[in-house]
């Protein structure tokens, strides 16, 4: 049988082109992107991992949060339990890092106190990317006099030192740890709120931009779908950079006693209460210490790690001791 041929005898009618086009197979373009989505997160988790310092980095992150979610369960003993007859203990067997002048644990304290420094590194950080990011966002977008007075703000609140800045926020509204957590996310808002809008500044005259304007796109539109999503790698990269930043704030409020208060376990007010025991208990200041210390590290390298992921350009500039 010859090929075209039908079974009774007679030509097959010949086949268009148009119609090829509507017989094949429709192919799900948002299928597609996803996919592309998905191996473009593959990858940069994959490079994430594979650099020395985001694996240090990723590792201190995930131990800080299990510690800050299973205290309750792993910590030996209440972080206020008293116990009298053993203050400013050495580390033992029984208290693997000592105790304080009240007789209690320094290990569950240390442990306890990853709550609300965590706490503190990522509710204000969120909530600066947050409002900042959307001020920034609009000031950029719309330009004029909403700009000028945003930016004015902005250098306004730059213009201080950030300890000095929140120092002054929480005097005015008084000592506590949500309290501190509002003056971190406000010392921190005009960075993203610059960052926004500077990336706005540069997305905003681009072809597709103009081409959404064209086909009458609205304004909300066109900023939350085309120029917000071009803007979120620098916003990632600035978060994870500002998060120990604003962990070492908040050890630093609390030490001043303007954060968490006694007797609720904080580093800082650990290390505020150790300070007049340094003669009789050298260990007392210096777990806090070594935490404070060990996740600000880690969240810097992870940070840093995060930004050579995200622009692997930055590594081979940097040649091959940058890792």
């Amino acid at each position: 049988m010859e090929s075209g041929a039908r079974q009774d005898g007679r030509s097959a009618p010949p086949i268009a082109a148009g119609d090829v086009t509507q017989n094949a197979p429709a192919v799900d373009r948002r299928a597609l992107e996803g996919g592309g989505r998905a191996h473009a997160r593959t990858a940069l988790l994959r490079r994430l991992i594979h650099n020395r310092k985001g694996a240090f980095g990723v590792s201190v992150l995930l131990v800080v949060m299990v510690v800050a979610v299973l205290s309750p369960q792993v910590a030996p003993y209440d972080p206020n339990e008293l116990h009298l007859r053993d203050q400013l203990s050495p580390p033992s067997a029984r208290y693997w890092f000592g105790t304080d002048e009240a007789g209690r644990d320094i290990l569950s304290r240390v442990m306890y106190s990853a709550r609300p420094a965590l706490g503190a590194g990522l509710l204000t950080i969120l909530l600066a990317a947050t409002v900042g990011a959307a001020v920034g966002l609009l000031a950029g977008y719309r330009g004029g006099w909403f700009d000028l007075i945003v930016m004015r703000v902005c250098d306004t609140l730059l213009a201080f030192p950030a300890i000095f800045l929140a120092i002054g926020i929480v005097t005015v509204l008084g000592p506590g740890w949500l309290n501190a957590v509002l003056a971190i996310a406000i010392i921190n808002l005009p960075i993203f709120a610059r960052l926004a809008r500077a990336s706005t500044l540069a997305i905003r005259g681009w072809e597709f931009v103009t081409a959404s304007r064209a086909v009458g796109c609205t304004d909300a539109r066109i900023m939350l779908s085309h120029v917000f999503p071009n803007c979120l790698a620098p916003l990632v990269v600035q978060m994870a950079i500002a998060a120990p930043e604003a962990i070492l704030v908040e050890a630093t409020l609390s030490f001043l006693g303007l954060g968490s208060q006694p007797p609720e376990a904080s580093w800082g007010n650990m290390l505020s209460a150790a300070q007049g025991y340094l003669a009789r208990s050298a260990t007392y200041a210096l777990f806090p210490g070594l935490a404070i210390t060990l996740v600000v590290i880690g969240m810097n390298y992870f940070a840093d790690a995060l930004q050579d992921a995200i622009d692997p350009r930055r590594i081979r500039n940097r040649g091959p001791t940058g890792d």
